[in-house]
């Protein structure tokens, strides 16, 4: 084992859209939400696998999510552990997994680190045999969610503090660690690394990887489905213009 780790980040870099997208259908089906919240939820996840994530849409969907489990009993969460798995896992892109097992193969860990929840992170960490999980904690009494956060929450410079802490803890040279994600707001954390790479990067994190000379992968493939179907419509709107134009050209002949 070296010194080393790869870190990665959840939603349309590990995953293709949002794992918070999957919560909600679980919470849905389990009773736990309404029908409508789960319908923007829907909408939000089409709209974060096209652009990415934005701060004010993450600081929405945080305080959704607390306010949203306040109350609940732990066990009831940890009871959509299968319905939660069952939407994440076909989603889980087989290319980054064989990056995380060829990593621990030569002798790095590999480590989910995401703004879900720190139980999901640890529970997808397990099943995809990665060596551990990092994400946003919530404060539990008495075994009932508070709806308020346990410590600091994993995004932007959270992310970074997450892995720092980690890496102070377990020996990690972050020098010598690589780190993966898709978005602008995983800079701090893909700085602190010695090799970041930008997968399915937002424009913001593709410019600033094309600046440093980072390495980019891509494969997220919705956008580019989206604006082919696009042009299609487009095309045929057009050819049926055309048409038109040329039957009345013909009517006045």
């Amino acid at each position: 084992m070296t010194n080393a780790a790869a870190f990665f980040d959840l939603d349309r870099t590990l995953m293709a859209g949002s794992s918070a997208f999957q919560f909600g259908r679980a919470s849905y089906e389990a009773g736990l939400i309404s029908r409508r919240r789960l319908a923007r939820g829907a909408w939000d996840n089409v709209r974060f696998r096209l652009r990415g994530s934005t701060d004010e849409a993450t600081d929405a969907l945080r305080a959704q999510i607390f306010d949203s489990i306040r109350g609940t009993r732990v066990v009831d969460l940890q009871r959509l552990a299968p319905r939660v798995l069952a939407g994440v896992l076909p989603r889980v892109y087989p290319q980054m997994l064989e990056v995380a097992w060829r990593h621990q193969d030569e002798g790095r860990r590999a480590y989910i680190v995401t703004a879900a929840s720190h139980e999901l992170a640890s529970m997808l960490a397990h099943v995809l045999s990665f060596d551990g999980g990092l994400g946003a904690r919530s404060e539990v009494v008495d075994g009932r969610y508070t709806g308020r956060p346990d410590g600091p929450f994993t995004y932007r410079d959270g992310k970074a503090e997450a892995i720092r802490e980690l890496a102070a803890r377990e020996g990690i040279s972050l020098a010598d660690s690589y780190a993966y994600s898709d978005s602008e707001s995983d800079l701090p954390m893909l700085r602190a690394v010695g090799h970041p790479v930008a997968v399915n990067p937002d424009v913001p994190l593709a410019r600033t990887a094309t600046e440093h000379g980072w390495e980019v992968m891509r494969f997220e493939r919705l956008g580019r489905r989206l604006k082919i179907a696009v042009a299609a419509v487009a095309m045929a709107a057009a050819g049926g213009f055309g048409r038109e134009v040329a039957s009345r050209r013909r009517t006045a002949v």
